[in-house]
């Protein structure tokens, strides 16, 4: 039976740790790794782009990313949550996370979040100085984005402004500088950003209605597709721009159309009407995403 709950219960979290720090496991989503991979992708692509031609990325920078990604996606949700905690709790399917449901208190919450942001901290002295200053620039994005969906139809372009800043990042990690690759490679994980998001907060519309908040689900309507559609070409589009800017051989542009090929499956398939439909074409672009990487990694090798 379909629940309309976020919260899963019976999985790892449950399995493998002790009641007391459940809660701040969910807080932090480390139960839902998706969030995860959809924030540390972009990073890896970057990496991958400015790899030497005819040789792998840096093994120790795309560890240092995943750390980064897991703690700073989870400081992320902790704030969203802290933000969104009365929100939370007039919606179904975020009614029983941790802060919403009186799991953990606020004080808890911000213990936490100071943590995450300490590992944060750590990871980010290991960069460059150029990374570490764009990773200081990011916070801000951060800070802000639980609150747009207040004030703006458009949230989604706020959350892809932030869970895409690792395409300067990576980048600036390996060459000490911003370069010219990572501005269409950042504009393509915007656009990106637009559809995937676009798609998961069409659960959400009729709760989203209710409470008052807004978001580009709402916003698009009967017209989803069609906006979805746009999005997808611009993201192929400037993903080319930016294997073009990088000197890239024909093994990324033939990914590139298997990329293409997933984000119209994922368009023309999906029923907005249907949450758990929405949820899988969702968690499906951490495969997309992948498939991107090893089309970066290929083109890279074979260049």
């Amino acid at each position: 039976m379909y629940s309309a709950s976020d919260i899963n219960t019976g999985n790892w979290v449950d399995r493998w740790f002790p009641p007391h720090l459940r809660p701040y496991l969910r807080l932090a989503r480390a139960d839902r790794p998706i969030g995860t991979w959809l924030l540390l992708l972009p990073c890896w692509w970057s990496i991958a782009l400015a790899a030497r031609p005819g040789h792998w990325p840096d093994l120790g920078l795309l560890i240092l990313f995943a750390i980064g990604a897991i703690v700073m996606r989870g400081a992320g949700c902790t704030i969203n949550d802290m933000a969104d905690r009365d929100i939370d709790g007039k919606v179904a399917r975020t009614a029983t996370r941790p802060l919403a449901s009186g799991a953990l208190s606020m004080r808890q919450a911000w213990q936490f979040l100071a943590l995450q942001l300490l590992v944060g901290l750590i990871v980010l002295l290991s960069l460059s100085w150029t990374a570490i200053w764009l990773g200081v620039a990011s916070l801000s994005l951060v800070v802000i984005y639980p609150f747009m969906k207040r004030i703006t139809w458009w949230p989604q372009v706020v959350l892809g402004l932030a869970f895409n800043w690792g395409a300067w990042m990576g980048w600036a990690a390996v060459r000490h500088e911003v370069g010219t690759p990572s501005l269409p490679l950042y504009l393509a994980g915007i656009c990106w950003t637009l559809v995937y998001d676009t798609i998961y907060a069409h659960q959400d519309k009729q709760d989203d209605l209710l409470v008052g908040v807004k978001s580009t689900a709402l916003r698009f309507g009967a017209a989803t597709k069609k906006w979805l559609a746009g999005f997808a070409v611009a993201q192929v589009l400037l993903t080319a721009i930016a294997f073009n800017a990088a000197h890239l051989a024909w093994p990324a542009y033939l990914m590139l159309l298997v990329v293409a090929g997933h984000l119209a499956w994922q368009i023309i398939g999906v029923d907005l009407a249907y949450p758990k439909d929405c949820l899988m074409k969702f968690r499906s672009n951490r495969d997309l995403g992948l498939l991107l990487l090893a089309g970066i990694i290929l083109g890279r090798l074979v260049g």
